[in-house]
């Protein structure tokens, strides 16, 4: 099995694939960064239907529609806030990436874009994060989804993907560039 993945320097809320995953926090009604984002872009229904979920603990994942984005449907996981990494956060991001893996293949999403989770506000150190994403993603043995996109807001992430992916393993990458400004 070969899954592609790609590396793409913009703004989630634009891509076009089956699922984005949203950077959450444990209350999923919003925040700042990725999240506040995928909030403001979906529209309100996506806030009516994260409320019925009562929140989300570290390292699960919800899923919703998509509603105004051009993804179909929103994963919406916590990842966990930086101690240092004596409070299990090595496990907690991976779950967060596994459990949101788990659900797009549930989902039958062919696509799926994920943001950096962790490494804003929650101060997760980004080439550590960076590379529990890959080997996370490496590691998945479902065969959905065929594509995976580490989304990056910022140049200096994207150039972390880049040294990590190179040419690896069962893994075909590209790096693709933003959309057009509209």
């Amino acid at each position: 099995m070969t899954r592609e993945c790609r590396i793409w320097c913009g703004d989630i809320t634009r891509l076009e694939v089956d699922a984005i995953v949203n950077a959450a926090n444990c209350s999923l009604l919003g925040g700042g960064g990725v999240d506040g984002a995928i909030h403001r872009a979906a529209g309100p229904e996506l806030l009516a239907a994260c409320r019925e979920f009562g929140g989300c603990p570290t390292g699960e994942a919800r899923i919703t529609p998509g509603f105004r984005l051009p993804a179909g449907w929103v994963i919406h996981t916590p990842g966990p806030v930086w101690h240092g990494g004596r409070a299990n956060e090595d496990e907690l991001l991976a779950n967060s990436y596994r459990n949101s893996l788990a659900l797009a293949a549930g989902h039958h999403c062919r696509s799926v874009a994920f943001p950096c989770i962790s490494t804003g506000v929650y101060h997760f150190p980004a080439e550590r994060a960076a590379a529990i994403a890959v080997a996370t993603v490496r590691a998945w043995q479902e065969v959905l989804p065929e594509l995976v996109i580490f989304c990056c807001f910022h140049e200096e992430a994207c150039q972390i993907y880049r040294r990590l992916l190179g040419p690896c393993d069962g893994l075909r990458t590209d790096v693709i560039a933003p959309l057009p400004q509209q």
